[in-house]
């Protein structure tokens, strides 16, 4: 599932695209490994799932992703949520023998009110779905932050700070305990039909690190938030997960998928302002996603919803999280292909080259 949103007024200095380089070979691999397990014999039963990765399945779609930070404020019992500018995308895009490539950007019929030379990003969240497997890769970069009116006590105007920068890099794995009987990807992609209803509990670790920063203190002088301000954090946590996955299916076609895990995760949060301390401890944190629709051999209409919740490790009145989503809408319709196609496609399919270069094994 490679799936990339881009915007080009972000991150346009060389240090920046070396240090994305290693990122975007993870985000391939993470692809080739589910396009290996394509190619072979996924062994899903039959009676609950069945595989359909030989059509080729065109896309319309409508997006949102976002990277926001909270700053919970005690003494005042009031939550300050720093939101991007990143609006609603609308994108077209192909999945194929376990490849997927989305293009999309915001629009200005779906965006009225949005300022378009104001922040910018690069997010590149991966969501793959193997047979017995959930593989999520997280790599944030975001420039400029909102804090909104209503949630301000000593403003009636909306904060901006174009100078804000977040950069978050994770990765998620889990193992499903049931996963020849339940096909997320199926929810996700519809590369897949899930035939019946189906449960899977499922295991797994995930690990965080990221930073928010800007030119100065986050906050104005006219919040007066001097207890909780800051020019800088960085953090790193990692941890064990466990959770569910379970689908219901009703008439065959109509869908409707959760997945909730919860995580322990033990590190730091450093925080610099005139001084520079860090905190160490263990926080919960939450995984959710949510799909529903409809999904069948030659078309799909669907829904989802990603939502991953980190808490970062506290220090006294300096307490944090960072939200990271992506909420789409799909038109799909899935296109019976040749054996002439199938081996063409294969040979530029980029999923498959470490699978060339390093042979299938065995």
């Amino acid at each position: 599932m490679f799936c990339i949103f881009l915007r080009y007024n972000v991150l346009n200095s060389l240090r920046k695209l070396l240090f994305l380089f290693p990122l975007l070979l993870i985000h391939t691999l993470l692809e080739a490994q589910q396009a290996s397990e394509n190619e072979g014999k996924k062994m899903y039963d039959s009676t609950y799932v069945l595989d359909r990765s030989n059509k080729l399945n065109v896309r319309l779609y409508t997006s949102r992703k976002y990277t926001e930070f909270i700053v919970r404020n005690g003494p005042r019992d009031n939550v300050y949520r720093f939101q991007p500018n990143s609006g609603l995308n609308l994108g077209v895009g192909f999945t194929y023998q376990g490849f997927t490539l989305n293009l999309a950007g915001p629009v200005n019929f779906l965006n009225p009110n949005r300022d378009k030379d104001f922040g910018g990003f690069l997010d590149l969240q991966t969501h793959v779905y193997p047979k017995n497997w959930i593989i999520d890769f997280f790599g944030q970069f975001y420039e400029g932050y909102t804090i909104e009116a209503k949630e301000l006590e000593d403003s009636d105007r909306d904060f901006k700070r174009e100078d804000i920068q977040q950069v978050l890099i994770g990765l998620n794995v889990n193992y499903l305990l049931n996963g020849d009987k339940i096909s997320i990807d199926a929810s996700f992609h519809q590369s897949s039909i899930q035939r019946k209803s189906a449960f899977s509990p499922f295991v797994g670790a995930e690990g965080y690190a990221g930073f928010i920063e800007g030119d100065s203190l986050l906050f104005p002088n006219f919040e007066n938030a001097d207890e909780i301000n800051f020019r800088r954090l960085n953090y790193v946590l990692f941890g064990p997960n466990a959770g569910f996955a379970s689908t219901l299916v009703l008439g065959e076609s109509f869908f409707l998928t959760a997945v909730a895990s919860a995580n322990l995760s033990f590190g730091y949060t450093n925080w610099e302002r005139a001084e520079e301390f860090r905190e160490w401890g263990v926080v919960p944190t939450y995984f959710l996603r949510g799909f529903v629709g409809y999904n069948w051999e030659t078309f799909s209409i669907n829904g989802s919803y990603v939502w991953k919740n980190l808490n970062l490790v506290p220090n006294g009145l300096f307490d944090q999280a960072v939200n990271t989503g992506n909420f789409r809408i799909n038109i799909v319709y899935k296109i019976p292909t040749s054996r002439k196609f199938k081996s063409t496609f294969n040979k530029y399919n980029p999923a498959l080259l470490p699978k060339k270069i390093f042979g299938s094994g065995g």
